[in-house]
């Protein structure tokens, strides 16, 4: 009898199991708050050769570190962004000798395309020109799974020339990072619309 009665547990303990059903659910990321309002404040320190906007949300390292080393100026600087883990690397060069305008145009070309363009899936320019500051800017939006969304420079073409690139410490997801280059585009428009000479 008791063989019985364990023997009728089992087989319904058995038979009320269902196997269960698994649905793979889609790779999902994280949520990041962007910032609701845009605010600018101007980075205009002594001695630089150059002043612009930038948000309130960012904030500018100077003497930053290029791969630990120092870099070849103290005009080189980034603009943190703490909350989103970006960057953008800022590096001024002044035009002269071996910097000729042309030489430092096809240095920019070719760390933009060289460098990015095995992980690219197109690099589409838009030139920005404002004769009367005498400013010349290109900004390059490098789309796909590229270390660098956008890529830009500006230039009076005599004395100054600045080179800019926006980097995430992270590894480079283009469906990931969408949102935030968005985001932040806008605000590398804003730096190139209010860049000033001095």
């Amino acid at each position: 009898m008791n063989r019985l009665l364990i023997f009728i547990l089992a087989c319904a303990a058995f038979a009320s199991c269902k196997p269960e059903v698994y649905t793979p659910k889609p790779r999902g990321y994280f949520h990041i708050d962007l910032p609701k309002e845009r605010v600018y404040r101007t980075f205009d320190s002594a001695g630089f050769p150059y002043s612009f906007e930038y948000p309130m949300y960012a904030r500018i390292v100077t003497n930053p570190e290029f791969f630990g080393d120092s870099p070849e100026n103290p005009y080189w600087i980034n603009i943190d962004f703490p909350e989103i883990g970006g960057k953008i690397y800022i590096s001024y060069k002044k035009i002269a000798g071996r910097n000729s305008i042309g030489q430092l145009n096809e240095d920019f070309y070719q760390l933009t395309y060289t460098a990015h363009d095995k992980k690219a899936d197109y690099i589409q320019d838009m030139y920005f020109d404002d004769r009367s500051r005498n400013l010349y800017t290109g900004l390059f939006n490098v789309a796909g799974d590229a270390a660098s969304a956008y890529q830009f420079y500006a230039t009076d073409s005599v004395k100054h020339y600045i080179r800019g690139s926006l980097y995430f410490e992270t590894q480079p997801n283009a469906d990931s990072l969408q949102p935030l280059n968005d985001f932040l585009k806008q605000d590398i428009v804003h730096l190139l619309e209010t860049l000033e000479w001095k």
